[in-house]
């Protein structure tokens, strides 16, 4: 008898749990927007359409692969041929390695902006998109300028990799650095717990959106921060300041639930002023719902 349940994507098995015992992003990556794009391949929703529509000039960055040597021969000129959903955006992705991205159980907050940073920067591969990096806590720890080709794209997942929480988190730093190496408009990726103050945090983005450029905003927190679980009073440790506090069991059921809606709320209505677009992520979600979220975001600002 034939089985008619329908099936579902693999992409649905791939929980962050289980992603987080395969040591190397590059599988991580591929595993998980290989099996999210075959739901959407050919979708006229993202736009996964490979036939032919344009060419455009040949810019530095680009995979000299997708020259057309064809038309170079007869004219001289360099073309990279462009297809229908295919635009070649420019993604940049700011990820936050501060200390208290290292919290969370059993995937840190890190762990899966790092398994969400390297899928992005798969999955733009596959899209033919420039993709940068800048890693940063309380300063830049480390750049990767936007580029197309192969090898860059191998450091970057090299780089993501092998990150270790550091110190506080500090908005200002990254975004002038950003904003002195990159020039050309495109999309921004921000991918951080966005603890602290979300006017000083915005205040210190907003030139981002400012200048041109169409910024998500991923909110990474860990289940147990969003509801921690009923074990009575605790003693709570500041990550990155280092300072405890004790807090009761009633503070937990019924003031501290309100407090961090209330915060998540107040930083996506701050990141909705500045311009930019919010996504809160929850470490038990499937890496696919960023991944939608942000192949929505690509394709409406298109």
């Amino acid at each position: 008898m034939q089985d008619t349940r329908p099936v579902r994507p693999a992409s649905h098995l791939l929980q962050p749990a289980d992603l987080d015992g395969l040591n190397n992003m590059e599988l991580i990556a591929r595993s998980v927007v290989q099996g999210l794009l075959l739901g959407l391949h050919r979708s006229p929703l993202f736009g996964f359409s490979q036939e032919f529509a344009e060419y455009r000039p040949y810019r530095d960055g680009d995979d000299p692969r997708h020259v057309d040597w064809n038309v170079y021969a007869r004219s001289e000129r360099m073309v990279i041929k462009q297809f229908l959903g295919d635009t070649n955006a420019h993604l940049m992705i700011l990820l936050d390695a501060s200390a208290s991205m290292g919290f969370g159980q059993p995937v840190s907050k890190l762990r899966y902006a790092q398994m969400l940073a390297a899928c992005l920067t798969f999955l733009a591969g596959r899209q033919h998109d420039a993709t940068g990096l800048l890693v940063f806590d309380e300063a830049v720890r480390a750049y990767h300028p936007p580029a197309t080709r192969p090898g860059s794209r191998a450091a970057m997942m090299h780089t993501i990799e092998a990150l270790e929480p550091g110190r506080g988190t500090s908005y200002q730093p990254p975004i002038d650095e950003f904003s002195r190496r990159v020039s050309r408009r495109g999309l921004v990726a921000v991918v951080s717990d966005f603890f602290g103050d979300p006017e000083q945090m915005v205040e210190a983005v907003q030139p981002l959106c400012l200048a041109g450029h169409d910024c998500i905003f991923f909110q990474v927190l860990d289940g147990q921060e969003l509801k921690p679980e009923d074990r009575g009073p605790r003693l709570l440790k500041d990550m990155e300041s280092g300072e405890t506090v004790e807090v009761s069991r009633e503070f937990l059921q019924q003031d501290y639930p309100q407090r961090i809606e209330r915060h998540v709320q107040d930083v996506a209505l701050a990141v909705g002023r500045a311009g930019g677009q919010h996504v809160l992520l929850d470490t038990r979600q499937p890496l696919g719902t960023a991944l939608r979220n942000y192949l929505q975001f690509r394709q409406h600002r298109q």
